[in-house]
């Protein structure tokens, strides 16, 4: 957190910018989402947009999409007053957006999704295929990847998927590519060839606007910020010069000196026990413990079944062979009703789409896990699902308008917390989270370290799933690394750094004692 930037040379101060926003405001109601805010995008540049969740990069997003018109101020386009309409409006502009979940037909291939409904047509109005592939064979080599234009969309991964999503842009000439947490689901290996076709459009003239909650990609990739706050413009500049601490100081308010705020804890009695778990063809013969007071982290490589085994600790999959104990008692396998009477508890990585119903209100979202306990006579009584739910605002300092708004207008920051509570509502002895920062601010972050470390402190086990190498060395007590379905090393905390454990995770300079 204290290395300066030592990403490219930032763009001539003498060229003109492509797109601005000049004092724009932007108001839903009583929220002032944006506030006198300016913002200039230079060719050839790849500009940075820093702020905790909540702090208005989205609705900055949206007015340069032109999904939003502004209350006040001004987008101008090369200099002059634009007035975008609506999203056709951004893309004959030569604006797109990349976001981190692409949308495409999956059922037609990376062709047909590029070029749909502007496909050459020859004689007699008949699509002319052989210049739809031709066209997206350039598109894949002026980008530098090996895609082939006939691949059906199905089956894609979301990095090959936001690569099409980017041809696409090229194919209506966009200068500026807005792109929006971009590398949330992606792994090291996709993310360095994202980046690599991202300089590319930067040195080939376009002007990138990059979100990213991930600091260090920032440093890595941008050669300006600007940091938004509650609505307001708080600076914008080079980042040379900075480090990653000036940057979360301006971005949350205030010094954030413990991002890993880990309590000293009483370690007690074993909490969770997997022996010689197995399920063929994913993992093979894992067995460890967590202790109560204990955060012990799970490392690895993206597939290294890390979040394979937590499911089958949890029940959700069938292990093959193996045992779970929870408190000396062996859990039924592959019955989660079972591991959640036993006091397991799981946050799956994927809180939208495995942790949230986004349509169903916060409070009924809290409230999934002990129905029986607000149910009378067969019906949810609302009073007592309401007052479970604040006081689990309460205690996660949960930021809300009304705790029966549905969940799915929360910042992701705050959809965790529901998670979190909704499972911690149950009262377990073991929490097991998978990926427990994924996509949220580093303001928030901070309060969900904490959160887990009050927690361990109180007696709980914690069992934390992570590819945050920083958060993993700052939390954990142990760390247990997996490589190729196998656990291959046990790191006390005084032993793990990032070399330790990414040597173990990749079986690079031997392994570390198991």
């Amino acid at each position: 957190m204290n290395q300066p930037a030592t990403g490219p040379s930032p763009a001539t101060d003498r060229a003109a910018p492509v797109l601005a926003l000049s004092d724009v405001s932007k108001s839903f109601g009583a929220v002032r989402a944006l506030r006198d805010v300016s913002l200039s995008l230079l060719p050839g540049e790849i500009h940075a947009l820093a702020g905790e969740n909540g702090a208005g990069k989205s609705t900055l997003i949206k007015t340069l999409a032109g999904v939003h018109r502004p209350d006040g101020g001004q987008v101008l386009l090369d200099g002059r007053p634009v007035v975008l309409h609506g999203p056709a409006d951004a893309r004959a502009a030569g604006i797109a957006v990349i976001y981190q979940e692409p949308t495409l037909f999956p059922d037609l291939s990376i062709a047909e999704n590029i070029f749909m409904g502007r496909q050459p047509r020859r004689g007699l109005g008949r699509i002319d295929h052989r210049a739809v592939r031709e066209a997206t064979e350039g598109l894949m080599r002026r980008l530098g990847v090996d895609l082939s234009p006939d691949r059906p969309a199905r089956g894609l991964s979301i990095a090959d998927q936001q690569i099409v999503e980017i041809a696409k842009a090229l194919s209506f000439d966009a200068r500026v590519l807005i792109m929006d947490e971009p590398t949330a689901a992606l792994t090291g290996g996709e993310t360095a060839r994202l980046f690599s076709v991202v300089r590319t459009l930067r040195d080939q003239g376009a002007a990138v606007l990059f979100i990213s909650h991930r600091l260090d990609e920032i440093f890595e990739l941008c050669e300006r910020v600007t940091t938004l706050r509650d609505g307001r413009p708080i600076s914008s500049g080079p980042l040379a010069g900075l480090t990653e601490d000036d940057l979360v100081r301006r971005m949350v308010g205030r010094d954030l000196e413990d991002l890993y705020p880990k309590q000293d804890a009483a370690v007690g009695g074993v909490a969770l026990s997997v022996g010689r778990l197995t399920r063929e063809g994913v993992f093979r013969d894992v067995s460890f413990e967590v202790r109560r007071g204990e955060i012990v982290a799970l490392a690895g490589l993206v597939g290294a079944g890390r979040t394979e085994v937590a499911q089958a600790v949890f029940g959700v999959d069938r292990a093959d062979a193996g045992e779970v104990r929870v408190a000396g008692t062996m859990l039924r396998p592959g019955s989660p009703a079972a591991a959640m009477a036993a006091g397991l508890a799981l946050v799956p990585e994927d809180r939208r789409q495995r942790g949230l119903v986004m349509e169903l209100s916060i409070e009924r979202n809290i409230g999934l896990t002990g129905l029986g306990e607000v149910r009378r006579g067969g019906l949810v009584r609302r009073a007592l699902e309401h007052e479970r739910a604040a006081d689990w605002a309460v205690r996660l300092r949960l930021k809300y308008s009304r705790l029966t708004d549905a969940v799915g207008v929360l910042s992701g920051g705050n959809q965790q917390k529901v998670v979190l509570a909704k499972w911690l509502a149950t009262e377990p002895s073991v929490l097991i989270v998978d990926e427990p920062t994924r996509g949220i601010d580093v303001g928030t972050k901070a309060e969900v370290h904490r959160l887990l470390s009050s927690l361990a402190a109180d007696g709980l086990a914690v069992l934390m799933i992570s590819s945050d190498l920083p958060e993993v060395i700052g939390m954990a007590d142990r760390v247990l690394v997996m490589r190729e379905g196998r656990l291959v090393a046990e790191l006390p905390r005084g032993g793990a750094t990032e070399e330790t454990v990414m040597a173990a995770a990749t079986g690079v300079g031997g392994r570390a004692a198991a």
